[in-house]
């Protein structure tokens, strides 16, 4: 048992480490985009649409290729700080949330306008977050970043929307590791069933659920998961959001 105990311990060490959390700091950069007031930020390859109503904000990044991992970043979160340039450095860190990406641009070099073209990796933040860690001037910054827990109020919601054979439910609002990996979904006279991704953080169902209470299973790429029992009610309706659980 001691053994088993020992290498879970290990395991874990390792586990997080990849991830970032309590890790070492990762070098990359960053530039900013969608305006002074953050509108050009709305929407995005998440699905979060309103990043205000869903309680992001402005403190949100569009992530390159090598950090996006086809949508299964979304959520996750990064505390990011600006180095190694004196001239446009401010002191401090952001902590951001990934909402959307960042495509690569082949037409030019990784160093002058490809930013995010792959193997780089780079954050496109927000304008008014960008302006608390380097100058509008600078442009594009070198930065450090590592992944952190994200801190949510509230618990975990549910957006359904599609119709009665296909459930499109929207995932925000997630702490912890804040990236949802796999889902599942209960109805009240079903089992657990499991749910694909269809884009972003929009998971599917293609059952019949209409009229029953639903239940939802969420694991986060660290491996934890949460279950809210019952977050809708038996008379839910499409286009309505239904707040589960959270992770602490």
């Amino acid at each position: 048992m001691a053994l088993i105990g020992l290498l879970l311990v290990c395991f874990l060490t390792m586990f997080y480490s990849a991830y970032g959390y309590g890790g070492g700091w990762v070098d990359a950069h960053a530039t900013f985009y969608g305006g002074g007031d953050a509108s050009g930020t709305m929407g995005g390859a998440c699905g979060y649409g309103n990043l205000y109503s869903q309680g992001y904000g402005t403190n949100t990044a569009a992530l390159s290729t090598a950090l996006f991992n086809n949508g299964l970043s979304c959520g996750s979160c990064f505390e990011i700080r600006c180095v190694n340039d004196r001239r446009w450095c401010l002191p401090g860190s952001i902590v951001v949330t990934a909402t959307n990406f960042c495509p690569p641009n082949n037409a030019l070099p990784n160093n002058a306008g490809g930013w995010c073209n792959p193997p780089l990796h780079h954050f496109d933040l927000a304008q008014p977050v960008f302006l608390r860690i380097a100058q509008y001037k600078a442009g594009i910054v070198p930065v450090s970043y590592r992944r952190v827990p994200c801190r949510r109020r509230g618990g975990i919601r549910f957006t359904i929307n599609g119709h009665s054979y296909f459930n499109l439910v929207l995932i925000t609002n997630v702490g912890g590791a804040g990236d949802v990996h796999a889902v599942a979904i209960k109805g009240s006279r079903t089992g657990w069933m499991p749910m694909s991704r269809n884009w972003g953080q929009n998971w599917q169902s293609n059952n019949y659920l209409n009229g029953q209470s639903l239940s939802f299973k969420v694991t986060t790429s660290d491996g934890r998961t949460v279950v809210s029992y019952n977050a809708a009610p038996a008379g839910w309706s499409f286009g309505q959001t239904y707040t589960g659980a959270q992770f602490r």
